[in-house]
């Protein structure tokens, strides 16, 4: 009899204590996260705050297709959340008025009246409503190396080869930035045929216009990566790191086979974007394979943790 009291008492302590501490601070840790804001350059150039979940979904929503399936759709908001909590961190060492702009130079974002648009009004709610999911059922989480925001990078697809180490495409290293295997079925998603006259080569290079024909040694790969995508390249008997030179062309990854002719030159891409990090086809098909997100982003991300955001 006397035990039952005991555990009737610390029953009764539990309901009137700890409970409601319980709940009031999940409602605080709540707040907080719900009461970060980020701050947006929005197309017209005016700045707008907003609640950083409530921003991400429409971050989501234009990095990757909406058709995906739920559990790549959450390895990219977290990958996006991760994105601009390192940008909110770094924010009070150059402050330029604005965390993020809505493009691709930071991270593409759309409107509730642009996805109306995009999607039709019948989607617009289908669609949202599964990324705004995505969003919530990850909602504060991030990821870290060494208790550090990573970079967490993504591009479209890696084509028919690996993922590129961050240092072989631009000039520092990431540990958990390493070749890894794209994850993707259709290797021959992305590919693309480019053709270029020997005026428009030219042109698009700020070169002046030949007075011959194209030979053999007028497009070379002089340096290739690890996995095999162009690294460095002469043209016109100038070099180009591959980056540049996919900027200047327009061709959509450094992947690429070539071919010259007396009048033209012709390029063929496979993949689509700069390769580094996490494939946004190959988490969708990661996830096709049941894959969890939490999978998806350590296969993509070595070596990193998913943790609170701080």
């Amino acid at each position: 009899m006397k035990k039952d009291w005991i555990w009737l008492i610390a029953l009764s302590l539990c309901i009137v204590f700890v409970i409601p501490w319980s709940v009031v601070r999940w409602h605080k840790e709540k707040m907080i996260i719900d009461d970060q804001e980020i701050r947006v350059l929005m197309p017209d150039k005016k700045i707008v705050r907003l609640p950083l979940e409530k921003y991400l979904v429409g971050v989501v929503a234009a990095e990757m297709p909406a058709e995906f399936e739920l559990e790549a759709l959450k390895a990219q908001a977290v990958a996006a959340r991760t994105y601009a909590a390192k940008r909110l961190e770094q924010k009070n060492s150059a402050d330029v008025g604005y965390d993020v702009d809505t493009t691709v130079q930071t991270q593409a974002w759309l409107s509730d009246a642009k996805l109306k648009e995009n999607w039709g009004l019948f989607n617009y709610w289908r669609y949202r409503n599964k990324i705004e999911k995505a969003v919530q059922e990850t909602r504060g989480l991030i990821l870290t190396f060494n208790g550090q925001y990573i970079e967490a990078l993504y591009h479209s697809s890696s084509g028919r080869k690996a993922t590129e180490r961050s240092e072989e495409v631009w000039s520092s290293s990431r540990p958990y930035l390493q070749n890894v295997n794209s994850g993707e079925e259709n290797q021959q998603r992305y590919v693309k045929k480019y053709v270029y006259t020997t005026q428009e080569l030219c042109k698009k290079l700020g070169l002046k216009e030949l007075s011959r024909s194209l030979n053999s040694s007028d497009f070379q790969i002089t340096d290739r990566t690890s996995v095999g995508r162009a690294k460095n390249l002469r043209v016109l008997g100038k070099m180009y790191p591959a980056t540049e030179l996919r900027s200047l062309l327009g061709f959509s990854s450094t992947d690429i086979e070539y071919s010259i002719q007396a009048d033209r030159l012709t390029i063929t891409s496979y993949g689509n974007g700069h390769a580094v990090g996490m494939s946004q086809w190959g988490a969708n098909d990661l996830a096709k394979k049941s894959y969890k997100a939490e999978e998806i982003l350590n296969h993509y991300f070595p070596g990193t943790k998913i943790g609170g955001i701080k």
